[in-house]
């Protein structure tokens, strides 16, 4: 393992999903880990985590992070002008049907992104893939998250989540700021609230899943926390690719 020299935390996310040709998600997976991981760091940007959706198996998760907008623009200006996406822009597009599906998020508050400066990163070339799950539930709210919703899901919420199993590891909202690389685009117009959490394995997840459905108080705070959104609560249950940041 090497020691990946990245923010502590970033100030600005991108959590992007790429809906995939069928059969195409390890061959991409592939490419991205040997080819992009560095580069992509080397233009200014932290690569958090890659993941496979364990729900569709044409879906590809990836985060990467930024400390903040200003730098956002300079890395993504680097690194898709550079030589390194000239040389595999075409093998990477062709195995995609879209991959405009971008949340840009900040931390929902001071301290609540996700902490990345002790984390290893697997060396080019290593296959072991860890049994860990992270798991990302995302919220569509009808306007902005506000202080007393954060400050719902940080005293009421997320400690009955930790009890239930849960290993929080942050919690973020949309970052309102103007897209400043439109070349790529990210999903304007719509507010968000997402956590993160990680488990163990599928085993700890489908305890998890189990004691929030039968707890009364995790009950009682998913109806109230559900009051303001748009949507059921979306989640994503995610497997860790070999060389992603966040394993767990």
């Amino acid at each position: 393992m090497e020691l990946l020299a990245a923010e502590p935390t970033c100030a600005v996310v991108e959590l992007r999903q790429y809906t995939l040709h069928p059969g195409q998600r390890d061959t991409l997976v592939s490419l991205f880990e040997r080819e992009f991981v560095d580069p992509l760091e080397a233009a200014g940007m932290t690569v958090m985590g890659q993941f496979h959706d364990l729900d569709r198996s044409d879906r590809f998760v990836w985060m990467r992070g930024f400390a903040d907008m200003f730098r956002r623009a300079q890395g993504l200006a680097a690194f898709y002008s550079g030589p390194v996406w000239s040389a595999h822009r075409e093998a990477a597009n062709a195995t995609m049907i879209d991959s405009d599906n971008v949340l840009l998020l900040r931390p929902a508050s001071h301290g609540t992104g996700i902490v990345l400066k002790e984390r290893r990163r697997a060396i080019r070339g290593n296959v072991h893939v860890s049994q860990s799950r992270v798991v990302a539930t995302i919220s569509a709210l009808a306007r902005p998250a506000d202080r007393a919703r954060i400050a719902y899901f940080e005293s009421v919420v997320a400690p009955t989540l930790e009890r239930n199993g849960a290993q929080l590891l942050g919690h973020y909202v949309t970052e309102s700021s103007v897209n400043n690389f439109p070349r790529l685009p990210v999903r304007e117009g719509e507010h968000v609230f997402i956590w993160f959490a990680s488990f163990t394995d599928d085993a700890g997840y489908a305890r998890f899943v189990e004691r929030q459905r039968t707890s009364g108080a995790a009950q009682d705070q998913a109806a109230e926390w559900n009051r303001g959104l748009v949507a059921p609560p979306e989640v994503l249950r995610l497997a860790p690719t070999a060389r992603s940041l966040i394993q767990s």
